[in-house]
């Protein structure tokens, strides 16, 4: 263990000199850029229908999953599925994130649709809603007619980001954010935030501790590590999962540092520089925000999809850094006593906890990868 620890710091040594070097202009970047054109592709397609589904490939999802099928049926009318090989079956057993997922992407849809002067007409869950799991039913039928009014948080699209960064503990997340991230959500649902003493305190031990399970619970780490693409080449080959990307974690994983199977040893050093990691996200966290619905339906789960992405934009819009903490949201048994524990902190009148994030400020990063909207189309039905 102590052997692997010097060979993990002799190697993150040399590194900090790689980055260092990329500073001055020396070391061409290991930015992913193949994979993050969707961003710099969207808005580019001559129809509606396609144009819109652009943008809205772009929306936040569990593991960058990006779950989303389209039958394009025309220019003005489209069908969405869920990609049923694309779900978390251990940390997501009844596709509740998921499915706010394909929220965040019927809102993106929806603004982007109303940018360009047409109403998105959607129909959630059509055929009915799927239970205990999502199956092979539609989750919307959409339709594209003109009239739609342009909403200001869509040219906030392409600078949104999850940032997995530490957050600046110096700097205080102002309350007037907060509350217009609650003006973006509509009153479909209902939001809170927490930004000071004890119940900040609180979210963050309790963040950390659900982190910590997730890393400790063999089923559920395995499947975040079966989805994580590190350096340019593997992020490149497959635009999608947890992508870490840079010259530090392409030197650690050529040496055989950090790597999927060292980080799934719990003898190894980089299982534990892992949950450091993790536990710097928790004790960084600013600021919390949470989404909560009545009860736990598909068509809430969808309006909390709509919600965080509208929350999402609007901390954008503030220059706030903005990251899903929703580990003590997951319906695995390891993690009961914590989805317990966050719903008597967030919801004692009941309800669900749909989402909780944290905020703060932090240095910029580089977009998700993301696959082509040509990949995730299906012509004519």
């Amino acid at each position: 263990m102590e052997s692997s620890r010097r060979r993990f710091m002799q190697i993150l040594g040399s590194s900090a000199v790689i980055l260092a070097a990329a500073g001055t202009g020396f070391v061409l970047t290991r930015e992913p850029v193949a994979a993050q054109a969707p961003w710099r592709n969207a808005g580019r397609y001559p129809d509606p229908m396609r144009r819109a589904l652009s943008w809205a490939v772009l929306a936040p999802n569990p593991h960058n999953r990006q779950p989303w099928i389209v039958d394009l049926i025309s220019e003005t009318e489209a069908v969405l599925y869920c990609d049923l090989e694309r779900r978390l079956p251990e940390t997501d057993p009844f596709d509740r994130q998921i499915t706010i997922g394909l929220g965040c992407f019927l809102e993106i849809f929806r603004l982007a649709a109303a940018e360009v002067g047409f109403v998105a007409e959607i129909e959630i869950f059509p055929e009915g809603e799927s239970r205990p799991r999502l199956d092979q039913r539609p989750v919307a039928r959409m339709a594209l007619t003109p009239g739609g009014q342009a909403d200001p948080l869509f040219a906030h699209i392409p600078f949104r980001r999850t940032n997995r960064s530490p957050y600046d503990t110096e700097r205080d997340v102002p309350e007037t954010a907060l509350t217009a991230m609650q003006s973006a959500t509509g009153s479909r649902l209902t939001t809170g935030y927490t930004s000071n003493g004890t119940r900040r305190d609180a979210l963050r031990s309790l963040c950390q501790e659900a982190s910590r399970i997730e890393q400790l619970t063999p089923a559920t780490w395995q499947e975040s590590l079966d989805v994580m693409r590190i350096g340019r080449r593997q992020i490149e080959a497959n635009p999608d999962g947890i992508a870490i990307s840079g010259a530090m974690m392409e030197a650690l994983q050529m040496a055989g540092i950090m790597t999927t199977e060292t980080m799934a040893d719990p003898d190894h050093r980089a299982f534990a520089e892992s949950l450091a990691m993790q536990e710097g996200w928790s004790q960084t966290a600013m600021a919390f925000f949470w989404i909560r619905t009545r009860s736990n339906t598909r068509a809430e789960q969808i309006d909390a999809g709509s919600a965080y992405l509208r929350a999402a934009l609007s901390a954008t819009r503030d220059g706030l850094a903005m990251q899903p903490m929703s580990q003590s949201l997951q319906e695995y048994p390891e993690m009961a006593a914590l989805y317990r524990d966050v719903h008597q902190e967030l919801a004692p009148e009941g309800g669900t906890i749909q989402m909780l994030a944290r905020l703060g400020y932090a240095r910029p990063v580089s977009e998700a990868p993301r696959w082509p909207l040509e990949s995730r189309l299906r012509e004519n039905g």
